[in-house]
């Protein structure tokens, strides 16, 4: 199965997308800021990363520019920019490789 990769700072965020994805048989990982992520996508290669936009350090957009631009990242892993009800919720704008997420299109996979 997939292996998903969830970069967010909220540990509630991480625990219920955990919960959710993996009740549908996907594997996960998870990463408290867009540093974190950065690494753990570098040493794991999922094949898709939830990254969460508004965090402390290094934030996610600058995370998936990181990514995009690493010749052993830039074409593994689809990235997925998310917020959950915070500034620019669902934007993309500015992230290469990303795009918005619902949590219907979750339950949906």
């Amino acid at each position: 199965m997939a292996l998903i990769l969830i970069v967010d700072d909220s540990p509630t965020e991480l625990h219920v997308m955990q919960k959710a994805l993996e009740k549908h048989g996907f594997r996960t990982a998870a990463a408290a800021d867009g540093a974190e992520g950065v690494r753990l996508a570098r040493e794991m290669s999922p094949d898709l990363i939830f990254m969460d936009i508004v965090m402390p350090g290094m934030n996610g957009y600058q995370a998936t520019r990181a990514l995009a631009n690493d010749p052993r990242t830039r074409t593994d892993q689809a990235r997925v920019a998310r917020s959950a009800g915070r500034q620019g919720a669902g934007d993309p704008v500015g992230v290469t490789g990303a795009r918005p997420t619902h949590d219907r299109a979750v339950r949906a996979t």
